[in-house]
């Protein structure tokens, strides 16, 4: 059995798709496995990779489904994927060609049942690091001390055991597309810590169609799994009081968006989300003007 899979979750891509497809091709370690999750394309994303499977290159394995949103599409990789190690890989990014053997070889050298997986560095097209490089004299950390402890910024890129990835499914709500990823890896910080490899394991591109350049328009959206995703984090027991703080305005605009007049009631923190009603409104008050009803 192979030891990791490269999953890739699709929307109509197929006009960039084999970027990806090319560095998984030269990559020097064919130990891995390709699972595309199409998520509902109307392109010809299906017969593409239709050709690539038939060119047997690498092993590639193709799921289509209904259009749910990239994280409904992380539940089902998470519910298919059956070799030990998953990374996922944006169907607008692709991976230097050494970086399944860094990872395979750190994993043999590091990895254990004691950490859930290991943190990488996300690069653009250039080489240039995204953000800040992982602190030197750090072995481990979860990624939310990463980010709020040590100050490391910018994307970088997670390698989970499967086992764990498993847990805590994202839900999905009637007529919306988008929940944070990180609740997931945030309620695996609660048990698991990370390994840290300073290495570069996938250059980025955003793409203008891609979510991350389009993150207003999903708050407005999408206000369900935004409010969930604001609520989990305020529950987080490592979180400092700033941090939860800043969840609950957040919180309070969500619920303010998608008419949820019980956000006090429902709130883990209701003298806190009390407090922060005031800057919760601006907040709505700014995404509606910036944004257009859909």
């Amino acid at each position: 059995m192979k030891k990791l899979t490269i999953f890739t979750p699709t929307y109509n891509r197929a006009y960039c798709l084999h970027n990806c497809y090319e560095s998984l091709k030269r990559q020097t370690c064919k130990d891995f496995v390709w699972l595309i999750i199409d998520d509902g394309s109307s392109d010809d994303t299906k017969e593409l990779v239709s050709s690539w499977i038939a060119e047997n290159c690498i092993e590639i394995k193709y799921h289509w489904q209904q259009n749910q949103g990239m994280h409904g599409a992380h539940n089902t990789a998470y519910e298919m994927i059956n070799t030990e190690l998953n990374v996922c890989i944006d169907s607008d990014d692709y991976m230097p060609d050494d970086a399944v053997e860094n990872i395979l070889s750190f994993w043999e050298k590091h990895g254990s049942d004691e950490v859930s997986g290991i943190i990488g560095l996300d690069s653009y097209t250039d080489g240039r690091i995204i953000g800040s490089k992982l602190p030197e004299n750090l072995k481990r950390s979860t990624l939310f001390d990463l980010y709020n402890e040590h100050n490391v910024t910018g994307d970088k890129k997670l390698v989970y055991r499967t086992e764990l990835t498993r847990k805590y499914p994202y839900p999905v709500f009637k007529n919306e597309k988008y929940v944070g990823l990180a609740y997931k890896y945030y309620m695996l910080d609660q048990q698991y810590e990370m390994l840290l490899m300073n290495e570069i394991l996938c250059c980025v591109e955003y793409l203008p169609d891609g979510s991350s350049m389009n993150m207003l328009n999903q708050y407005r959206r999408n206000p369900k799994g935004f409010a969930f995703y604001r609520k989990e984090l305020m529950k987080l027991p490592f979180a400092s009081l700033l941090f939860k703080y800043r969840q609950a305005i957040h919180y309070v605009s969500s619920c303010l968006i998608s008419k949820n007049r019980k956000f006090i009631s429902e709130t883990p923190y209701k003298i806190l989300t009390f407090l922060a009603t005031p800057l919760g409104i601006v907040l709505y008050c700014y995404v509606m003007t910036r944004t257009k009803e859909t």
